[in-house]
């Protein structure tokens, strides 16, 4: 007996907190540590609100060795230390979250190689997170179910590819998109890529309807509803899908068939890159630069509001903004049910929203590269390793965790 003790004593490991604040010195890879740890079926905690959103991970053979590989921050604790941690914030605004499951992560990509990057498969993979791919064939058949959380690529789910026909409407990448994206929407039984998009996007939102959480960025947040809520008429001119729009479409469109936005106006004009008022990406553009462009995370309740407190864990409440295609969401557009996350105060300007939607959630973040401020079409991809604090990424591996808490509840 006395043998069996002495072998336990030494197979069981310290625990470790992983600090976010500003002394972790890799953020973005701690988010894949803890991802690590929850596969492996360790206990991990996530404090909120406590040190920019530590970690707490209990002690087992290899965790400090994984740390050490993937270069993230740790201190070693007791369970009187923890103990002592968990004295501290019982008298804050802090809360304990336990991660139960690894969540299993979809990006709805397309196979071909566009001229840009994505912010979030970046983040996956400089973070050691793993991801699969799907695209139409497999949102339509049904595969959404085998995944907790789906990330959109930068899309246009209108049928208007971006709007890039006066920018790069003769480029071969172009040209080679509307090619590619035309046939699979024939070999789906589509006449047009908006029909088969309409498609894709009711799909991904029953998705969420039956509990799946769905972030996106870019011009995959304002087309997506869109795309909604002009089913049954056609807001495509002529140089995308070879027939004229239906003038009387702006009068046409069902805002309720949205799930983040309302009232919003159409540009029609195809020459125009720009889907509808709902994007604010000129205004910025005429207001801010990179040096003054930030926006304020809100100061959530750890306590009562755990969901946006979880999508907003940082060690900083002011992040720099970003431009996209979809760079912010005028707030008078925002339907009530949504809750804003992050904003430019005293202005129209959101950047981060959330909301949940049936049994599930969905997060809306304004912008293309939080680390680059004007990505233009064929920039090389940021590299994470010159970023590994940045606030605006951790953002995003903020979402991809929240479906291991399993929070089902938004309190209020």
């Amino acid at each position: 007996m006395l043998f069996t003790l002495i072998l336990v004593s030494f197979a069981k490991a310290d625990d470790i907190l992983i600090p976010m604040d500003y002394s972790q010195t890799d953020h973005l890879k701690a988010y894949g540590m803890a991802y690590w740890a929850i596969e492996k079926k360790a206990e991990v905690d996530w404090l909120l609100n406590y040190r920019g959103g530590s970690f707490r991970i209990e002690g087992f053979e290899n965790i400090i060795n994984e740390a050490l590989v993937r270069g993230v921050s740790y201190e070693i604790i007791s369970d009187a230390d923890y103990a002592g941690i968990l004295n501290e914030m019982s008298g804050s605004n802090t809360d304990v979250v336990k991660l139960e499951k690894a969540p299993k992560v979809a990006v709805y990509t397309p196979q071909g190689k566009f001229p840009w990057d994505d912010a979030v498969t970046l983040a996956l993979t400089y973070a050691e997170i793993p991801y699969e791919t799907v695209w139409d064939k497999e949102v339509l058949r049904g595969d959404l179910a085998k995944y907790d959380w789906l990330h959109l690529h930068h899309e246009d789910f209108t049928g208007q590819y971006g709007k890039f026909y006066a920018s790069h409407g003769s480029s071969e990448w172009y040209i080679d998109q509307m090619i590619r994206q035309e046939k699979e929407a024939r070999d789906l039984g589509y006449g047009k890529v908006s029909k088969l998009k309409l498609a894709v996007a009711i799909k991904i939102k029953q998705f969420v309807l039956d509990g799946g959480f769905m972030f996106a960025m870019c011009s995959a947040t304002d087309t997506f509803d869109i795309a909604l809520a002009a089913a049954g008429t056609d807001i495509c001119e002529s140089i995308f899908d070879g027939d004229p729009a239906d003038p009387d479409a702006q009068s046409k469109l069902k805002y309720d068939h949205c799930i983040a936005f309302k009232d919003f106006r159409l540009e029609m004009n195809p020459f125009v890159y720009e889907h509808s008022d709902i994007d604010l990406s000129d205004e910025i553009s005429m207001t801010a630069d990179e040096n003054n462009d930030y926006f304020t995370l809100f100061d959530f309740s750890a306590k009562f509001d755990p969901i946006p407190c979880i999508l907003t864990q940082n060690h900083t409440r002011l992040v720099k903004g970003f431009m996209g295609q979809a760079t912010a969401f005028k707030r008078s557009l925002i339907k009530p049910s949504s809750i804003i996350l992050g904003e430019v105060q005293n202005s129209e300007v959101v950047k981060y929203l959330y909301a949940p939607v049936g049994r599930g959630f969905f997060t809306f973040y304004g912008g293309h590269d939080p680390e680059d401020y004007k990505h233009f079409v064929m920039d090389p991809p940021t590299e994470l390793e010159l970023h590994k604090n940045s606030p605006g990424f951790r953002l995003i591996l903020n979402n991809i965790l929240f479906p291991a808490t399993n929070k089902k509840k938004q309190k209020t």
